[in-house]
């Protein structure tokens, strides 16, 4: 089945997964955040070759939509738009999700999450109202250890957005 509408939160390598992620102190020495390498992620990665790997293009119809939700270093650094590339779309632009709360990191510590979208061929958007900054609430959920949001859990108002703004069928 071909899909005009795609949404896509690759499973993006985390740095910290093997122990990299480094900090600088107040002194300027930097450390690894062994806690972050502990905790560890509920589910198994892919390294950016292997995403922009993935079948994308052949599930896409010739004039398609794709959302790509992007952690920022990989905006940073291209990798979204490699991926977006590889997958036959032209990257158009940004949803940028304002959250309520902070996420982790260092300073400054992030309050967004991204979306990426593209286009293959002429498909026009059929919403023209909606901005580039949306501020949905935090979705909640079962996680572990109780109630609460669970890891890379995005919010509902966001799929009531790509179906205003992109046609079926969805995937």
């Amino acid at each position: 089945m071909k899909y005009r509408t795609i949404v896509a939160d690759p499973p993006w390598p985390m740095p910290w997964q093997d122990g990299a992620t480094t900090r600088v102190n107040g002194r300027g020495e930097r450390h690894v955040n062994h806690a972050a390498a502990r905790r560890g992620l509920p589910y198994q990665t892919l390294s950016v070759a292997e995403i922009a790997a993935l079948p994308v293009a052949l599930l896409a119809e010739g004039d398609a939509h794709v959302y790509i939700w992007a952690p920022d270093r990989f905006v940073i650094d291209g990798s979204a738009t490699a991926v977006m590339l590889a997958w036959g779309l032209t990257p158009m632009r940004f949803l940028v999700w304002a959250k309520p709360g902070f996420g982790l990191g260092v300073f400054p510590r992030p309050q967004h999450e991204l979306v990426l979208i593209g286009r293959r061929g002429s498909l026009p958007f059929y919403l023209r109202t909606a901005g580039s900054v949306q501020r949905w609430k935090q979705p909640y959920g079962p996680a572990a250890g109780g109630v609460g949001r669970t890891h890379s859990q995005k919010p509902e108002g966001f799929i009531d957005l790509v179906e205003q703004a992109s046609p079926g069928p969805y995937v």
